[in-house]
């Protein structure tokens, strides 16, 4: 017995030093997260994977010496990025010669996106406190103190089945994580910007290179507070110039002077870009402006939640120890800073308990509001303006002008080639078959009659295959009864359970006309290649935008590379200035948002409104 007892405190006092490891693996995960804001995406990468082989013995540790299971929770890593036919590796619109960036940025959406990974960081952060605690816990209890430090390693570092939502607590301060998040990218930002106004001073070539790595971490910011907040940031910069062509003879011209090699006109053209632009000087001043800005509107609620945990830590973990080993590091002093008196016995910390409690409330109740308007303030100045939208449109269009012209001279060659394959060749037959009854209709009537009725059934053939044809032009349910109605057709005879929810009014034929097709495609490739089972497809109109979002419970690993169907919605949607975002971690689920820019349609009587639906 005495010796179970004593293994029990050797364990426990192992892995108490275990546990105050994870305050290092935290600082380490900082320093890569501001590695990050700078562009050095493998840093943060690096860090977090460092973290998860201490995660892993701990898990062990609690299995055989706590007696408790903990099953790793991780999704599955991503595969190797694959090379194409030609060589290069893609990745949406963009090609590269080696794979090494699009292996680490898949890594680090994958470590990221990841569930586990945020129960990691809060098992960093927690977990000393709990290996504390556990010093004194086992030298009074024993092997009891182990299970119960098996079950917090479960809970923290174990799966953990799918929850509806977060309580207000996890929401309040996961709120208040972004609104320093926001904070100290704006930092960041700043700390880009000051060389970059530097620059401006003395050698002016490196200035392109400057604003470009400060772009970059302004973008960070502009996703993260969409992904933190819901508050949308578009990117205002003015559309990048082209790369120098050669005149004629030979040479290179910017301007009114010529130079023998591209170097010169293209360093140039960027750093003229970059100074016209205004969006390069807006972003300048929100660096300063929303550093200070965000500050003041984080300091507030950030004062009192650490005031209250600390204060609550003060009152019981910090004093009685400080009571127990009679040193003189104790914190009675903590709430005499605002005029309350010292707490030094336990009646009179009991007392102060609630002040220490409502100031920790007090600070997380704003933290959600306070989130989304720091991210509204920071879109002041580092959104668009009219301007630079309208530029962006005009760029983007003259870009998909050409892909647009391509895939309607494609389209217009299969229809005809289904037309001459298909409907000319059965008519051809029938006017020749025609030619035979009214050589046959006085001679053997009989026959005529036999020919007429295969003209008959050969007509309904081909009427038949045109209404085919017509329909993959346009679906006749798509004039007729609107965007909403016509996905839930199309739901209605997919081989998967789908659900369609949203509200939509009638819109632009075209543009309903691109969405149609690109939520087909999406199914298909769901069902044939995905092997789903259940699929969701959200609809939505807000502020000129077509938003649809559908989501499948597959395998996941969708890639457009590997396949021409994404393609072919990127086409689409880029003749319309539309996006195409497609989210498909290895596992699933396979989430795809489309949003395309269009009007109401003009000519509808009323808009049409549908309620969801679902089909099993």
């Amino acid at each position: 017995m005495i010796r179970k007892y004593l293994v029990s405190v050797r364990r426990g006092f192992v892995l108490a030093a275990l546990a105050l490891v994870s305050w290092l693996d935290l600082l380490l995960e900082l320093v890569g997260f501001c590695l990050l804001c700078v562009g050095l995406v493998f840093a943060y990468t690096l860090a977090l994977e460092g973290m998860r082989p201490r995660a892993a013995l701990t898990r062990r540790l609690s299995g055989r010496w706590c007696g408790v299971e903990v099953e790793p929770p991780y999704r599955p890593a991503p595969p190797e990025p694959e090379r194409e036919r030609d060589g290069w590796y893609r990745e949406g619109n963009s090609l590269f010669k080696r794979s090494w960036f699009l292996k680490w940025t898949k890594r680090f959406e994958w470590i990221s996106d990841d569930p586990a990974t945020g129960r990691d960081l809060g098992w960093q952060l927690w977990n000393p406190f709990a290996g504390l605690l556990l010093v004194p816990a086992v030298l009074l209890t024993g092997p009891f103190a182990l299970r119960v430090y098996g079950r917090w390693t479960r809970w923290w570092l174990g799966p953990r089945p799918a929850r509806a939502g977060d309580g207000w607590v996890k929401r309040s301060l996961k709120a208040l994580g972004h609104q320093m998040g926001l904070f100290g990218l704006s930092v960041a930002q700043l700390a880009m910007a000051v060389p970059t106004m530097l620059v401006l001073i003395g050698p002016a070539p490196a200035f392109p290179a400057l604003v470009m790595a400060g772009r970059t971490v302004t973008d960070t910011l502009r996703r993260e507070a969409r992904n933190w907040t819901g508050v949308r940031i578009d990117r205002p910069y003015l559309p990048e110039p082209p790369f120098p062509v050669p005149r004629a003879d030979g040479l290179y011209q910017y301007r009114r002077q010529l130079y023998d090699t591209p170097w010169w006109p293209a360093r140039l053209g960027r750093w003229r870009w970059m100074m016209r632009d205004r969006a390069t000087w807006r972003d300048l001043a929100g660096a300063v402006v929303n550093s200070v800005v965000l500050l003041l509107m984080m300091l507030p609620t950030a004062t009192l939640v650490l005031f209250g945990f600390l204060g609550f830590l003060a009152l019981w973990v910090w004093r009685p120890i400080a009571q127990w080993t009679d040193t003189s590091w104790s914190t009675t002093h903590w709430f005499s800073t605002i005029g309350l008196p010292e707490a030094t016995t336990h009646w009179q910390a009991l007392a102060l308990t609630p002040v220490a409690l409502a100031a920790f409330v007090a600070g997380l109740i704003p933290a959600p509001w306070l989130a989304r308007q720091e991210a509204r303030f920071a879109k002041l100045l580092l959104g668009p303006t009219e301007s630079s939208r309208l530029e962006q449109r005009v760029e983007r269009l003259k870009q998909t002008r050409t892909d647009a012209s391509v895939a309607q001279a494609a389209e217009m060659r299969r229809i005809e080639r289904d037309l001459h394959d298909g409907v000319q060749s059965r008519l051809v037959a029938m006017g020749m078959k025609l030619g035979a009854v009214e050589a046959l209709i006085d001679t053997d009537p009989a026959a005529a009659k036999r020919l007429a009725a295969e003209l008959r059934q050969t007509s309904s053939e081909t009427l038949t295959e045109l209404r085919l044809l017509v329909r993959g032009i346009h679906p006749p349910v798509l004039s007729e009864r609107g965007l909403g109605d016509a996905v839930r057709a199309m739901a209605l005879d997919s081989p998967l359970r789908a659900s369609v929810n949203g509200v939509l009014p009638r819109l632009e034929q075209p543009a309903e006309a691109c969405a149609y097709f690109a939520v087909s495609e999406l199914l298909g490739n769901a069902a044939k290649h995905g092997e789903a089972r259940r699929v969701s497809i959200e609809l939505g109109y807000d502020d000129g935008v077509l938003r649809i979002e559908v989501t499948d419970d597959g395998k996941g690993g969708a890639n457009a590379a590997r396949g021409s169907g994404i393609r072919g919605i990127e086409r689409r949607l880029g003749a319309f200035d539309g996006t195409f975002a497609l989210t498909s971690p290895p596992g699933g689920p396979t989430k795809a948002t489309v949003e395309i820019p269009c009007q109401l349609d003009p000519d509808a009587s009323s808009p049409r409104t549908s309620t969801s639906s679902e089909t099993d």
